[in-house]
């Protein structure tokens, strides 16, 4: 009787332990780009190699990702982990979207007001960030500040820190030109059609971001389908500075592709020019390229916006991690744990910067582990200053590419001079209201 009862204690022991311990979730990440799938797959091997922890990786196959999400919710096997494209993604999947304001994750993010938020909570959390400013060479900048000529009070690139300085160093550099050895300060604005959206896109949603910040507009809501261009002023400031401190006269910008503006950088005709992180690979693979990688530098797109002194870069991203809500309370946090993991463990961050060639917004890589690139090493530089925000990426409010076309159009017949700005202001406030009804 008593080796019976020694007996079903024990098994009664074993089982009260298996029951009382904690389950562990699963995570199910839904990928939407087709050509890092199989990166993804080596990660979730390695991640259950080292946490016992199953990741289960399916692929949207290209241009389907919001219908395979669709499909996908409404199955038992529905994603734990997946992603939106910002606001206009969040109005679509807020019933599935998670407040990840308390996940490590959001902890280590540089720059919090990259996230995507409705009143206090957050979102989305991007995971991969590209950014876009004035590229400048510092070997040209400083060759300006170094001349006994000059008629500016600054001495470095570090004291700009607004339009009013931009305007002032442009200028005067612009009239030392020759001295300088460039034809110009700023490159060519690319007005061709098709090649004009560092204009029509990246240079107009400065004024956006602006507008909809300032008038504290819930960007995922109807009020995003009108805009008054209420710093369309701000906007010809910068715009006109491009034109007229060029390599080319303003005349002349219809027939200027983006190709010609960085071979013109490259080749050191110029000191500045506006594009983003990817860039570096124009320049550097320029027949005859010029400039060294420590001497480009970044500088934000002032355009004499109060306060504009405290502005970064245009930072952000079409890529944020969202966790399902609807998922068990052990997969949330699994997939919460997961997504750490990958942004700040020493396998994670590997596969993050070498094998997905991620710019990573966090603030768990050393410098050992961030790109080399030096303009992605400007867009980390630029998001860890204390005191500076980076300007978010709102161009994906904007309401077609009909708009942006047709800005780009209104843009170049102001540049050759049969337009005028405040028919430019009119199409633009015009347009914009008529592709949201679309």
């Amino acid at each position: 009787m008593k080796k019976i009862l020694a007996g079903t204690l024990a098994v009664l022991t074993v089982a009260a332990s298996v029951f009382a311990a904690p389950k562990k979730g699963q995570v199910r990440y839904l990928n939407f780009k087709p050509e890092v799938a199989s990166v993804y797959q080596e990660l979730a091997a390695a991640y259950e190699k080292e946490t016992g922890v199953k990741v289960i990786v399916e692929t949207a196959a290209n241009n389907s990702y919001e219908s395979t999400l669709t499909s996908k919710m409404a199955t038992k096997q529905a994603p734990t982990l997946f992603q939106i494209n910002g606001p206009r993604g969040y109005a679509n999947w807020k019933n599935y979207c998670a407040d990840l304001s308390g996940t490590d994750l959001y902890k280590h993010l540089s720059d919090k007001s990259l996230c995507v938020t409705a009143g206090n909570k957050v979102y989305g959390i991007p995971y991969v960030v590209e950014g876009y400013g004035i590229i400048y060479n510092s070997k040209i900048t400083d060759a300006y500040f170094a001349l006994a000529s000059k008629a500016t009070k600054y001495k470095s690139m570090d004291e700009v820190k607004n339009f009013a300085a931009l305007k002032e160093v442009a200028d005067d550099m612009q009239k030392n030109a020759a001295v300088l050895g460039i034809k110009g300060v700023f490159a060519s604005t690319s007005l061709k059609a098709g090649e004009d959206w560092r204009w029509q896109t990246h240079l107009a949603n400065v004024p956006v971001y602006y507008e909809f910040k300032n008038n504290k507009i819930d960007l995922a809501s109807d009020a995003t389908k009108k805009i008054k261009f209420q710093y369309e002023k701000e906007f010809k400031n910068i715009f006109d500075l491009y034109l007229n401190d060029s390599v080319i006269p303003a005349k002349n910008v219809g027939v200027k592709t983006v190709d010609n503006s960085m071979a013109e950088f490259a080749l050191e005709e110029c000191a500045m020019v506006q594009n983003g992180n990817w860039a570096w690979g124009q320049i550097a693979g320029v027949t005859g390229n010029k400039v060294k990688a420590e001497n480009v530098k970044y500088l934000p797109i002032y355009t004499g916006v109060a306060g504009e002194e405290g502005q970064g870069l245009c930072i952000g991203t079409e890529n944020f991690y969202c966790i399902n809500k609807k998922a068990s309370k052990e997969d949330q946090k699994a997939t919460a744990d997961f997504i750490y993991w990958l942004y700040s463990s020493k396998t994670g961050k590997n596969y993050v910067t070498n094998k997905l060639g991620f710019i990573a917004p966090f603030d768990t890589f050393d410098d050992n582990e961030k790109p080399t690139d030096p303009l992605a090493k400007e867009i980390i530089k630029w998001m860890s200053k204390p005191g500076i925000t980076s300007v978010a990426w709102n161009f994906t409010l904007f309401p077609s590419q009909t708009f942006k076309d047709n800005f780009g159009a209104s843009l170049l017949r102001y540049a050759q001079g049969s337009k005028s700005w405040a028919d430019v202001k009119a199409s633009v406030v015009k347009d914009w209201a008529n592709e949201s009804d679309m």
